[in-house]
């Protein structure tokens, strides 16, 4: 079977930068890709790289698209090199979306749970309150930007204003040391009692696994991993040397979702789906994961980050 691909570029500005311990992020850039069969089926897919999680850059996604024949075989589809993760994504949803009727649009969300991202800083105090209107019950803040003093006041102040049903999950995106990470984790067993502190999200660095892994058994607050687990080979390691709490995973920047869908259903993972700022393209594709594979809040409440 030959196909056809046809693609274009966009970028997307957001309201206020994102700022995580990796830095400021002030635009999302990408690729909507279109691929199309001998029959005239088609199916959309997105590339959304994200190099400081590990996975090409726009412009090696973009040489990658340029540089294939105007017609070419399933093989070169289903062949994409590893440090290719975000066009393995791509190409391999659009593959799906073509064999399954040409839709690449998931209009089924039933039974799934929104979390939402709030702004760093004081911002975070105001932020949640019409994304609560628009029914989220989970939040996400940003931690490990700032002095843990400033941090840990802001998040307390934030849990007492929060509803009591709400639930708070703190990513410090590897940006803490082990001391930080312990008064973080000693914060959080005290106030779990009173507030719903759902998780801490990769306190330490990717080469710290043993390190969280010990945390993970010294603390009552249960452990995610993101960064430690954003490419495919990562989470199969992190699976392999038994890491027993939550797995955050990017779908967008995992490669084949095929692949991708297999492990998780092979192994009953406890996890958690997460968007890197895709459009409704990517989105839908990762949702689709999403709903048969976790059971927990997906961190897709991040449309209202956009200008557009």
């Amino acid at each position: 079977m030959m196909f056809q691909l046809s693609f274009h570029p966009y970028h997307r500005r957001f309201k206020r930068p994102l700022q995580t311990h990796h830095g400021f992020w002030s635009q999302r850039d990408g690729i909507v890709l279109q691929l199309e069969d001998e029959q005239g089926r088609k199916g959309q897919g997105e590339i959304a790289p994200l190099p400081w999680f590990g996975s090409e850059t726009l412009e090696e996604a973009l040489y990658f698209c340029r540089n294939l024949p105007t017609r070419f075989p399933l093989d070169e589809l289903e062949t994409i090199p590893a440090r290719l993760p975000a066009c393995q994504f791509g190409f391999g949803s659009a593959l799906e979306a073509l064999k399954g009727g040409g839709s690449s649009a998931f209009s089924n969300e039933e039974g799934l749970l929104y979390s939402a991202l709030l702004p760093t800083g004081v911002a975070a105090l105001s932020a949640w309150k019409p994304l609560l209107a628009k029914g989220y019950r989970t939040f996400k803040l940003k931690i490990g930007v700032n002095t843990i003093a400033a941090e840990q006041q802001l998040c307390r102040a934030l849990l007492l204003e929060l509803p009591p049903s709400v639930q708070l999950r703190l990513d410090a995106n590897g940006g803490l040391d082990l001391p930080l990470a312990q008064q973080w984790l000693e914060m959080c067993d005290g106030l779990r009692s009173a507030f719903n502190i759902e998780y801490l999200e990769q306190p330490l660095p990717t080469d710290a696994f043993e390190e969280m892994l010990a945390l993970s058994q010294q603390y009552k607050t249960p452990i995610a991993l993101d960064e430690s687990v954003a490419s495919f080979a990562q989470l199969i390691r992190c699976c392999q040397q038994g890491w027993p709490g939550i797995y955050v995973i990017k779908p967008a920047i995992s490669g084949y979702p095929k692949k991708l869908r297999r492990f998780c259903q092979a192994h009953s993972l406890d996890t958690v789906f997460s968007s890197v700022f895709e459009t409704e393209v990517g989105r839908s594709a990762c949702l689709q994961l999403a709903q048969a594979l976790s059971s927990r809040a997906v961190g897709f409440g991040i449309e209202h980050w956009f200008a557009d």
